[in-house]
């Protein structure tokens, strides 16, 4: 990997991991619906500064704005409305293990949709990793009840897991297509916070705003950092290695979760969980190191 690449790489990671501590404090008095217009709707208002400022062009055409307005659609709204409900009905271990399986649905779908080539290292590495976050999460994964609940949370997780993933694609597909990470990020989240809006109020949802300052830093700290910096990151990475090697960031999430958990919440690592990690960090290696090519004779 390029070090401009790893280095996408490791703050999207970062960035990310971390972010799952800071929605913690965005449930409970604003609904999620409104929490994500708030969130995009900020980023977007940054980003499209910044473009102005910078001088960035900002006119696309009709079919141009249709794709960017399905990335905000699959990537920046209803992914992550349908992870809120699912979180509501499954642990955060659970939660995590489903998530890291959009590595192998990135693969299918780039196949499928944009032609890519399917990299045995990569869906090896991936069965590692997803088997490592299993580990880990063991004492959440060998519980989960057989009960309606728990059936609708896990088709809501594969169902918002299944719409990241497509969104995935369709960056790649405008990347491709010549429509900058920066601009796409700045209208689709303009059009994911949007569509969240229309949903609040059809929903009938309150407008309401929490003032506290944990409610607010987070806030902030999402839009900021979880939505401009590690989505400029990620979805510019995926367009340089792929968005199947770029999705096993996703593996590595909820471990940088659980290390601040550990410092934070005075998690106990397991032996099985220091296992897990072995197992995520051996993928991890799997996936991004380069095949070697045999030499021709």
């Amino acid at each position: 990997m390029l070090t401009h690449s790893a280095s996408l790489y490791v703050a999207s990671v970062l960035i990310w991991g971390s972010t799952w501590y800071a929605i913690k404090f965005q449930l409970g008095v604003v609904a999620p619906e409104v929490s994500l217009v708030y969130r995009f709707g900020l980023a977007a208002t940054i980003l499209l500064i910044f473009c102005i400022l910078s001088k960035r062009r900002l006119k696309f055409s009709l079919t141009q704005h249709g794709f960017i307005a399905l990335q905000g659609l699959l990537l920046f709204s209803s992914n992550y409305l349908v992870f809120y409900w699912a979180t509501g009905l499954l642990t955060s271990g659970i939660v995590a293990l489903l998530f890291s399986t959009v590595i192998l649905m990135n693969i299918v779908n780039g196949a499928v949709f944009m032609g890519s080539e399917i990299r045995p290292r990569v869906i090896l590495g991936s069965c590692f990793g997803i088997a490592g976050i299993a580990a880990i999460f063991w004492s959440e994964v060998s519980v989960v009840g057989n009960n309606a609940d728990t059936w609708r949370g896990l088709w809501m997780c594969l169902l918002a897991t299944f719409f990241a993933s497509l969104g995935n694609i369709v960056s790649a597909r405008n990347q491709r297509n010549a429509i900058p990470v920066v601009q796409t990020n700045a209208w689709g989240m303009g059009y994911g916070a949007l569509i969240m809006a229309l949903y609040a109020l059809i929903g009938d949802a309150s407008f309401n705003y929490d003032p506290s300052p944990d409610y607010t830093i987070s806030l902030v700290f999402l839009a900021v950092f979880g939505s401009i910096l590690a989505f400029g990151s990620y979805l510019t990475l995926i367009g340089r290695i792929g968005a199947d090697k770029a999705a096993y960031a996703a593996v590595l999430f909820p471990v940088i979760a659980l290390g601040l958990s550990t410092v934070f919440e005075d998690y106990q690592w397991t032996l099985r969980a220091v296992f897990g990690f072995g197992l995520v960090l051996l993928g991890n290696y799997i996936v991004l190191s380069k095949s070697r090519q045999r030499p021709p004779g």
